[in-house]
Parts: C-alpha cells; sequence; structure tokens
C-alpha cells in the first residue's frame, strides 16, 4: 500500500517500502519492540548502502517511524507523521475515535488474547478481503469514502490487506499492542525535523493524538487540515511529500 509511485519520482524521490516482521514475507519476531523496528530500518538501509532518508509515515506506520528517529538521528533528513497515533497512556487519548477502535485498544493494552481471537474472526489468510475491506472501512468519513471508491484505490486496498495476512493476524494483533502499550522512549527527545499533518474529521486516529504529538516534539511543525479525514496521503500526497523533501 503506497501513495502514488510516478509522482513520487516526478518530485526526484525513490520510494522505498517494507513488511515489518510477521507481516506479508517478512519473518515474524515475537515480542519485538518499536525500537526493534528501527534496528531494522537501520539494517534495511544500510543494505541499501543509503545514509541518511526522508520518512513519510501514515496511519500505523508513525509509532516505528518515530522509534526511529529516536534511535537513529543521524540517518534521517526529517519525518512526515500522517494522521498518525500518539501514546496511549494519556488521559483522553483517544477522544473521538471509533467505538470500534476504541474497544481494539482496549483489549490490546488489557486482553490481548481476546483481541488476537476477535481479529481472526474478521480476517482469515486466504479468504476474499472485500467483506473485511467494506467492514473495517465503513465507519471512515464520507472523504475518505471518496478516496476508498476509487478502483485503484481499493484493489491495493484489497491486495494489501491479503498480503499482510499471509502469515496470519498476530503481526496485526502485536502492532495494535505496541501502539497501545508504553513506547519505551520519549517523544520530547525526538531531535530530527518533524511535520505533523492531520486531517480534522479523522475518526481512526483523532486530530487531538495529532496535535499532542507535535506538541510533544520540540520544533515539530503541525498541519491540521480541517475537512480531511485518516486517507488524504493518497490524495494530498504531492503536498505532504513537497514538504517533506524541503525540511532537510
Amino acid at each position: 500500500m503506497r501513495p502514488d509511485v510516478a509522482l513520487t519520482a516526478e518530485l526526484g524521490a525513490r520510494l522505498i517500502t517494507f513488511d515489518r516482521p510477521g507481516f506479508g514475507q517478512s519473518d515474524a519476531r515475537p515480542g519485538r519492540s518499536l525500537l526493534d523496528t528501527a534496528d531494522d530500518i537501520v539494517a534495511l538501509i544500510d543494505n541499501l548502502g543509503i545514509d541518511r532518508v526522508h520518512v513519510a509515515a501514515p496511519s500505523g506506520g508513525g509509532p516505528p517511524a518515530l522509534a526511529f528517529a529516536h534511535r537513529a538521528p543521524d540517518r534521517i533528513r526529517a519525518v512526515a507523521l500522517i494522521g498518525v497515533a500518539a501514546p496511549m497512556d494519556a488521559a483522553g487519548a483517544l477522544a473521538g475515535i471509533t467505538f470500534e477502535r476504541r474497544v481494539g485498544f482496549w483489549l490490546a493494552r488489557h486482553l490481548p488474547g481476546v483481541l488476537r481471537w476477535a481479529i481472526s474472526r474478521r480476517a482469515r489468510p486466504g479468504q476474499d478481503m472485500t467483506e473485511f475491506f467494506a467492514s473495517y472501512t465503513k465507519h471512515n468519513p464520507p472523504v475518505d469514502q471518496a478516496i476508498l471508491a476509487r478502483p485503484d484505490i481499493r484493489d491495493m486496498f484489497l491486495a494489501s490487506y491479503a498480503e499482510s495476512l499471509r502469515q496470519g493476524v498476530d503481526a496485526f494483533a502485536w502492532e495494535l499492542q505496541l501502539a497501545a502499550r508504553p513506547w519505551g522512549f520519549s517523544l520530547s527527545d525526538i531531535r530530527v525535523p518533524v511535520a505533523v499533518w492531520h486531517g480534522g474529521k479523522d475518526n481512526s486516529v483523532p486530530p487531538v493524538m495529532g496535535k499532542r504529538i507535535a506538541a510533544a516534539i520540540p520544533g515539530a511543525q503541525l498541519h491540521l487540515l480541517p475537512d480531511e479525514s485518516h486517507l488524504f496521503f493518497l490524495s494530498r500526497w504531492r503536498e505532504i511529500l513537497g514538504d517533506l523533501l524541503s525540511l532537510g
């Protein structure tokens, strides 16, 4: 799942994506931390012979991207956080989130076994992802639904869901636990250029999270887009990437 590759190339960037452990064909790593994933990113760019990178992190990519910024600031030019979750151990962190996702994060913190069971009931490897896609995205506001209605975007999501479940649901359940629990580092210690982008109508990751991240990271820039929701990185990629490349 990625934004427009041709547009990325047009802006002079090379897009590198990877599957976190347990997703797709990436080896599982039970019990891993966010900082372990940061080490994986360092190993990846070392293997590719790249010294420093720009990091674009939409949605659930936020926590590992922030862990990378904390662990290896010398390898980063700048970071764009797009509709990403903030640490959830603060009071009111989930204000404005849909009920279903609120329950999911609560289970991730307190009853992870029940969370895994619930996910496995809805998404199974090898099954048609159409029903899961409809169920998982039904709460997204109209501005997101217009993006999801595009055949190319829909096909990309369906393929991404199917590939991510190649090894089962364990990695997905663990990602939710990592996001819901203490992250193991402080946002106030991050010292790389950061732009925080968030949609004002986002009910998957409420705007309060973007505001808290921007307030916690020294020097972070906040771009709050009042009429956007969670998936605007797919429709406003030129603006986001252009800004990211200008930061470092």
